[in-house]
């Protein structure tokens, strides 16, 4: 069997009945829908709607570019400078071309899509055939478009507008309906929609918009076929994860800011309950993303947000509910952030965005909370968040802002649902010590596409800085190597039994056996002296000999220690491997079972000393390949090399290993 038709056996195993009756029911609409493809360089005027008598309306008011703060302004005009020079980095790669963007090509491995392919012909999975998607596809979101669209709007230059109508006009040209690399997944198409509605916004003032938009045939055609697309094919079953998500807000917010076509009602409601009802079912009672992906957490409510606000424009709100789905995201999102603003590095993250205007990512999750501040109103404990160009126009917008009640009073620390903990020390005098640990299910749906093997892991930040890290992506598609480790069990601060992951993988997106774990007692009192939390997970009872781990993890706030007891309970012996991924600011001298740790920190040096089990033998690694080990990723497309201390052994039938890390 070929390995890509061996994967799709394995994903049909995770699939329900009534699943695999809608696949093949979507499979035969792809094929008999070759027939309405458009091909490069062919004209179709009856698929545009008319553009006699249509208007947009969506506006804002005239005095909202006035309450832009000066700061944000500044440095957005200086990003949409660098685009009209043609630079613009697209996940960490550092684009040239953006006078005229090739829009099929991947600069990382030289390759370049065929455009005329029948879109459901072409395997974006297959990087021989596409290079890096993730590449291609993220241009052809259109941020780099918000951007110039934004700096026209603050300052009124000709030269951003004309930037955007040639790169608009260049794409709606090149990809025709159903042709190519960019009609291969719904969520491109919902997020380049979201994209158009606001560059449509933010130009409004200029004369030639409505040359651009509504009087323009193949713009319309383009706006067009997106929903069509949309309302055809949609991300089900074992795939409604954030691709639905993307794909409903989407459509809500350019059916209800471009309603200029006959089933523009019908699409807004469909796409108003699809996304309510998805919004829901993605989200854990306590708030945060059941992907248990830090980044898609901000991704799913950065949609929510930014479809409920178009649908109150549109004087069509979406439910209550969906209103009360979006604030327990914002209040999770708010209560999980470090002291410096920087949320959790769990599971995948490809650094999605649903809007770019503002510049200083670093800044972002702390821009979600000032988007959501404006929007339905922050609560007393929230962390401060600067006003930006986005929360500020968002809220020029608003026509009520929510009051929503049934709120934490206070910053919650422990998650039931997801199974997140956070112990962290609250003087505010010191450097903070952060520490996230993972006592929740493995992941979302029966393929849980965005998990990590990373069950009982811990993430350790002192001041901000990533002491313990979580290693991160890296990559989705091609360098399967590179995949499988920064996914692994041995890849996260967590113990790996027998030469295993907890959870078994069938592909890069794919787990066909997920851990169980279950969170055994959390103490995490703001006033208590020693917080604490231990869990255990199942991940290895299916060993020939089985076994379980348990986690047992305690931060004294007052002598600044951390406690890490492991035990592993099970019939015969393991070959075991503890792991601990040090942040790539971290510099370590190794002696026996002692660590001593150093980074550079507010002009000084910081210390912490970490106290190894004398049980097993450790070693030092850092930026090797054969095998993988020693690394760490600040974004997704980028590695670089870390430190990582690896206790190596065997485990009986109880043992026991103790970790103590003096902050």
């Amino acid at each position: 069997m070929s390995p890509a038709l061996g994967w799709y056996a394995r994903r049909l195993a995770r699939t329900s009945p009534r699943e695999v009756v809608w696949r093949l029911q979507d499979q035969l609409r792809r094929a008999t829908w070759v027939t309405r493809q458009v091909r490069p360089g062919q004209v179709h005027e009856s698929s545009a709607a008319s553009s006699s008598a249509r208007r947009f309306t969506a506006v804002l008011p005239d005095d909202a570019a006035a309450t832009v703060p000066a700061d944000a302004q500044k440095a957005l005009v200086a990003a949409a400078d660098e685009i009209l020079a043609g630079r613009f980095d697209v996940l960490g790669v550092r684009r040239t071309d953006l006078g005229a963007p090739d829009w099929f090509l991947d600069q990382t491995t030289g390759r370049r899509s065929e455009p005329g392919r029948y879109a459901f012909r072409v395997d974006h999975r297959d990087e021989r055939a596409t290079g890096n998607v993730k590449q291609v596809w993220e241009l052809s979101r259109h941020h780099h478009l918000t951007v110039l669209a934004a700096a026209w709007y603050l300052t009124k230059d000709d030269a951003y507008a004309e930037r955007i109508a040639r790169h608009l006009r260049s794409w709606w040209r090149e990809n025709p309906f159903l042709s190519g690399i960019h009609w291969t997944n719904g969520i491109e198409a919902g997020i380049r929609l979201i994209s158009w509605v606001w560059v449509r916004r933010l130009l409004d003032g200029w004369p030639p918009v409505a040359d651009l938009f509504e009087r323009n045939d193949l713009a319309l055609a383009q706006i067009r076929w997106h929903q069509q697309y949309l309302a055809a094919f949609r991300s089900r079953g074992s795939s409604a994860n954030n691709h639905v998500v993307a794909e409903a807000a989407g459509q809500l917010v350019a059916s209800c800011a471009f309603p200029w076509f006959p089933e523009s009602r019908r699409w807004r409601a469909k796409a108003a309950t699809l996304l309510d009802r998805e919004l829901a079912a993605n989200t854990f009672p306590d708030g945060l993303d059941r992907e248990l992906a830090s980044d898609y957490h901000r991704f799913v409510a950065e949609l929510g947000l930014l479809a409920a606000l178009e649908a109150d424009v549109a004087r069509r709100p979406l439910s209550a509910e969906a209103w009360q789905t979006i604030t327990r995201m914002l209040d999770a999102a708010a209560a999980v952030l470090d002291g410096t603003g920087r949320p959790p590095r769990q599971g995948d993250g490809d650094e999605g965005r649903a809007l770019v205007l503002d510049q200083d990512e670093h800044e972002g999750w702390t821009r979600l909370l000032a988007l959501g501040g404006e929007l339905v109103g922050g609560c007393g404990w929230w962390p401060a968040s600067r006003p930006g160009v986005t929360s500020t126009l968002a809220g020029a917008l608003r026509r009520t802002r929510r009051d929503l009640r049934g709120r934490p009073t206070t910053r919650p620390s422990h998650f039931p649902d997801a199974g997140l903990t956070l112990l962290r020390t609250v003087d505010g005098v010191r450097p903070e010590v952060w520490c996230r640990l993972d006592g929740g299910p493995h992941g979302f749906l029966s393929i849980a596409a965005h998990a990590h093997a990373d069950a009982l892991s811990v993430e350790l930040r002192i001041g901000g800085v990533d002491v313990l890290a979580d290693p991160g992506t890296y990559c989705y598609h091609g360098e399967r190597e590179w995949r499988r480790y920064f996914r692994s069990t041995l890849g996260h601060n967590t113990i790996e039994l027998a030469g295993r992951d907890q959870s078994v993988e069938g592909g890069p997106f794919l787990w066909l056996r997920h851990a169980r774990t279950r969170v055994l007692g959390a103490a995490v009192d703001d006033d208590a002296d020693v917080v604490a939390w231990s869990a255990e997970h199942d991940g290895y009872a299916s060993l020939p000999s089985p076994a379980r781990h348990r986690r047992t993890v305690s931060l004294d706030r007052g002598d600044r220690t951390l406690r890490i007891d492991d035990e592993v309970r099970g019939e015969g012996v393991h070959g075991v491997r503890v792991a601990y991924h040090l942040g790539p600011d971290v510099d370590v001298e190794l002696t026996g079972p002692v660590a001593r740790l150093s980074w550079p920190a507010a002009g000084a040096t910081a210390q912490a000393t970490v106290d190894l089990p004398s049980a097993l033998r450790w070693t030092l690694h850092r930026g090797e390949t054969d095998p993988v080990l020693g690394w760490y990723s600040p974004g997704l497309g980028r590695r670089v090399p870390a430190y990582t201390l690896l206790g190596t052994g065997e485990s009986g039938t109880a043992a026991r290993y103790r970790t103590v890390v003096h902050c």
